[in-house]
């Protein structure tokens, strides 16, 4: 059986406001066709074209990853795009009547439940991979990121926070999707902040609509929200969460294994973007079976 590619089923929609700009948006998930891809169109605009969700099209990694085209800016589409990666979603249009995607509770966990709402459904060509055949890593001062050949996903993400909050959670977690599930696993981890950093951020322009219901904050010593942590380890659970989605932006879904201390957007697009420049690191393939394919991708969470 051919490893095909995936939509959804049906059109669904949301509501919900954006972390950094605190503005209401609807948000429209709709199908898309055969080797469509996921593109992002703002629909309060006249007359524009989607824009196709690739790391050349990120204009902005300031705390999230911005889609820029023309008068079309999108802000934060890192957490749908992690969710479309975690179910196997090709193709995807995703219509929007404002300039950031709704941060809703901070994970990818209403993502996950719209999409799979809609429901996912399988469509007659194959899905295309980006096979990684040598590492390529790149720097910014003690930080990196870095793919190299594995047969599967996996993920290794090391974070280096000094605080009294993060000191007692775990502070690195490796991730194989062989034998792990997206949904139970990394889905539900939040993203996080520190109350000094909000009022500078926000005179930039940025986490204008963070709040305790769409993130964890930290004050210098402890977290204020009065939940629970939904994992352990959080904190690092949503930095694999955000890398899902930035490495989502290479157009296709990545066999290879991705290792980062400390990174972020910026670094994670600098690294698609540095791959794109060396194709003799890297191949693109399908499967004509199912069999032969990583059993990462033999598995994907449908509802």
């Amino acid at each position: 059986m051919i490893l095909k590619q995936r939509t959804i089923a049906e059109p669904i929609k949301t509501v919900g406001i954006g972390l950094h700009s605190g503005k209401k948006a609807n948000l429209f998930l709709k199908p898309a066709p055969i080797n469509y891809g996921i593109a992002f169109v703002r629909i309060d605009l006249e007359n524009q074209e989607p824009i196709p969700a690739h790391a050349l099209n990120i204009t902005d990694t300031r705390l999230a990853s911005v889609l820029e085209i023309g008068p079309q800016r999108i802000s934060t589409v890192e957490h749908l795009l992690s969710a479309c990666s975690g179910l196997g979603i090709d193709n995807l249009l995703v219509e929007i009547d404002g300039e950031e995607i709704p941060i809703m509770d901070g994970s990818a966990a209403s993502f996950l439940f719209l999409l799979q709402t809609a429901g996912i459904i399988e469509q007659e060509a194959p899905r295309e991979f980006i096979k990684i055949t040598e590492s390529i890593e790149v720097h910014d001062g003690s930080k990196l990121a870095r793919l190299e050949p594995f047969w599967g996903y996996k993920l290794d993400f090391t974070i280096d926070f000094n605080h009294p909050a993060l000191d007692k959670t775990g502070q690195r977690f490796t991730i194989d999707f062989a034998t792990t599930s997206y949904v139970k696993e990394i889905g539900r981890a939040r993203t996080f902040g520190f109350a000094h950093e909000v009022e500078a951020l926000r005179e930039v322009g940025l986490a204008r609509g963070g709040s305790l219901d769409n993130a964890i904050v930290l004050d210098e010593y402890r977290i204020l929200n009065n939940e629970e942590l939904r994992y352990d380890d959080e904190f690092v659970r949503h930095k694999i969460l955000d890398a899902i989605g930035d490495l989502y932006l290479a157009g296709s879904p990545i066999i290879g294994m991705y290792v980062a201390e400390k990174s972020g957007h910026a670094l994670n697009n600098l690294l698609l973007r540095e791959l794109f420049k060396h194709p003799e690191k890297f191949e693109r393939v399908s499967f004509s079976n199912m069999s032969e394919a990583p059993l990462a991708y033999q598995i994907v969470e449908h509802i």
